[in-house]
Order: C-alpha cells, then structure tokens, then sequence
C-alpha cells in the first residue's frame, strides 16, 4: 500500500468512526426510552407488569428480524447504509409514538426496535473493522456514546413529564436522529468503507467453530448480555417507582444511575485495558455488575438503588464492547457475516428476560422475583468467560 493510500485508508476510518460514534447518541436515548417511559405507558394503556413486559418483546422481536436484514444491506451496500435506514426508521417511530391508540403505539415500539436492529449492528462492526488494532477502546468509546443517549434519556422524559412535554421531546429526539442521518449521507465519495466478506467460512470456518463451541458461546454471551443489560435498566423506574419512597420525578430518572455508570465505565475502558486483558476485565466487570443487582434486591431506598444501580452499570460497562471484540477477533473478517446471528441472539434476548422479569413480578406480586433474572444471567456470563478464548493480536504501539 503506498504512503498516499495509507493517508485516504487512515482518514476514511477516522471519519466512519466518527459517524458511527455519532449516530450511537440517538440510538441510545431509543435504546432506553422505555425504560423511563414504562411507568407512564402503564398507567396511559392500563397495563400490568406482564403487558408492560410484552412490549420490550415487542421492541426486540422486531429488533431481531431487522438485524438479520442488517446482515444483507451491509453485504450489499455497505455499513452507512444500514445506519442511514435504522435511523430514519427509528426516528419516524419514535415522532408517531403517542399520536394515536395503543395499537399504533405498539407498532411504533416495534418500529423503533426495527430501526436499530438495522443500525446498531452495522455501526459496532464499522467500528471493530476499520479499527483492528484498537477495537476494544473504540468500541468501548463508541459504546460510551450510546451511554451518553442512555443517560441523558431520563432526565429528558422526567423532565418532558413534568412539563407535559413528552410528544415534543419525541419529536426532538426524532429530528435528532434525521440530522445525523443527514450528515452521514453527506460524507464525500473519498471516504471508503472496508469490504466485507460474503462467502467466508463456507469450506471448513463453520464446521471448525461448532466443535470448539466459539458460536454457541458467543451466542449466549450476546443472548445473555443484551438481555440482563435491557431487563435490568428497563425495569428500574417502574422498581423505584414501587418502592414509594422516591418522589415519581426521581423514581423516572433512576435508570440514569444505571447508564451513567456504563458511560463513566466506557470512557474508562481504554485505560483499564492498558493494566490488564480484556478477559480479566469482562470476568471482574461481570462480579462488580453481580454484586449490584444482589444489592438492588434487598434495596428500600433513594441510596440503594443509587449506589446498586451504579455499581452495576460500572461492572457492566465493558463486557458488551469486549464481546464484541471476541466476535472480531474470533472471525476476523468474516465477522460481518457472523454477526448476523449474533446479533440476532442478543435481540432475543433483549425481549426475552424482560418479558420473563414481567411474568414472574406479576406472578409472585413483586418486582424483586423479577430481578432475579438478570443477576442469574450475570451470573451465567462469567462462567462462559472462564473459558479460553482466541488471544488478541499484539499491535505496535503508534
């Protein structure tokens, strides 16, 4: 590769990482939004805790049939264009939420969930590919964005709640995402994506991975941890709510603990991961992040789900960049294509134990039975990061 190619491959990474990092911010208020916005969903459409569950399987469900077309649109046309798509998707959904009945709404939640099924996979694979020598700390910053979507979301709907603003707020974040997908669209015909591979693995890759069981592990790593992540935070305000000792401004903007610290945690990452491994910090994450969901069970008060909740997004905060640097690592550039169905499996999970959480809250009358669900999962991540996994390619220092 002569010096000039070098210079346009170095710029072309630099700017799609950029708009990848960009685009995380919205998807991020999307992610969360009904988290915050559950407690009045409920109350608006009359929902107990199974029917409020149902729509984060809703959400996910689907989340899970678009990231297998992600899959297709990234092979065909590229990463930006999958992105560009889940945006505008997604912020249609969200500007049409609550402007008609409960049907229309739940349709939009399905919408939105569509959305960033398309976006959210191809914008963490852009990232791991034009990165291969830094893909845990650009990942875990491109996370960090997401983060920041997450945490400002709900302050945003406390406040939009307040001020009964909620419809105006949607439309913002609505037109938020437009522009970003505006400006992705802008992008000058010099930058260039990396190819992706269409038919790697076909002669030996797959019959190689399914006897060392790498599929199925990551697999159930993204099931697992997409899941107890959206279980987790989506149930906290209507948790806080329930405890009736936190004021309901205070009770919505509780899962902003939660997400803080997976923002605080992701902006550390890089350096973390100059003391130590990415496995051993993914297993003494997946500890911290069990201890605070423990923690949150026996809670009664403004403190414990603070301090749980906090500990709990700060154990969690790299362990989803990092798997996702497994699947990179593990597949190399067949990741594109492999993704598909990892991703596929986190959006299962990301409607699943949700629904479980609500059913079993339902069932025995409390939320506590229902978080009992995402720590088992935590629990269940560390011992599949106890196996051994592929080493990271050792990268000179620039």
């Amino acid at each position: 590769m002569f010096p000039s190619d070098t210079a346009k491959a170095a710029t072309s990474a630099k700017a799609l990482t950029l708009a990848a990092y960009a685009s995380f911010v919205p998807i991020g208020i999307a992610t969360v939004l009904l988290g915050p916005m559950l407690p009045t969903l409920s109350a608006r459409w009359s929902l107990n805790y199974s029917q409020a569950g149902a729509l984060f399987t809703a959400q996910y469900l689907a989340s899970t049939l678009a990231v297998a077309l992600s899959g297709v649109l990234v092979s065909r046309w590229g990463f930006r264009f999958a992105i560009k798509i889940g945006l505008l998707l997604m912020g249609a959904a969200l500007a049409l939420l609550l402007a008609g009945p409960k049907i229309m709404g739940v349709l939009c939640i399905a919408a939105s969930g569509a959305g960033m099924g398309l976006a959210v996979p191809a914008g963490n694979l852009l990232v791991a590919e034009v990165n291969p020598g830094r893909r845990s700390a650009t990942l875990n910053l491109l996370n960090f964005c997401w983060s920041a979507g997450a945490v400002a979301c709900p302050f945003l709907v406390a406040a939009a709640a307040k001020s009964h603003r909620i419809p105006f707020f949607l439309a913002a974040v609505a037109g938020f995402s437009i522009l970003v997908t505006i400006g992705i669209a802008a992008m000058p015909s010099s930058i260039v994506e990396p190819l992706t591979t269409k038919d790697a693995g076909n002669k030996n890759g797959p019959a190689v991975v399914w006897k060392q069981g790498v599929l199925i592990a990551l697999a159930a790593l993204f099931f697992l941890y997409v899941g107890l992540e959206n279980g987790f935070g989506g149930w906290i305000a209507s948790y806080a709510k329930s405890l009736r000792t936190l004021a309901p401004p205070l009770a919505l903007m509780s899962p902003s603990f939660f997400y803080g610290s997976l923002m605080l945690g992701r902006w550390l990452a890089p350096l973390f991961l100059r003391l130590t491994d990415e496995i051993r910090l993914a297993r003494a994450g997946l500890l911290l992040a069990s201890a605070g969901m423990a923690s949150l069970i026996f809670s009664q008060g403004l403190r414990g789900v603070v301090v749980s909740a906090s500990l709990a997004g700060l154990g969690l905060s790299c362990v989803y960049p990092i798997t996702i640097s497994l699947l990179s690592r593990e597949f190399g550039s067949a990741a594109a294509r492999v993704g598909s169905l990892m991703f596929t499996s986190s959006n299962i999970g990301g409607g699943t134990v949700p629904w479980t959480m609500g059913v079993l809250s339902n069932h025995f009358g409390t939320l506590r039975a229902g978080l009992a669900v995402p720590l088992l999962g935590c629990v269940a991540m560390y011992g599949l990061y106890l196996r051994k996994w592929k080493a990271a390619a050792v990268t000179p220092a620039l």
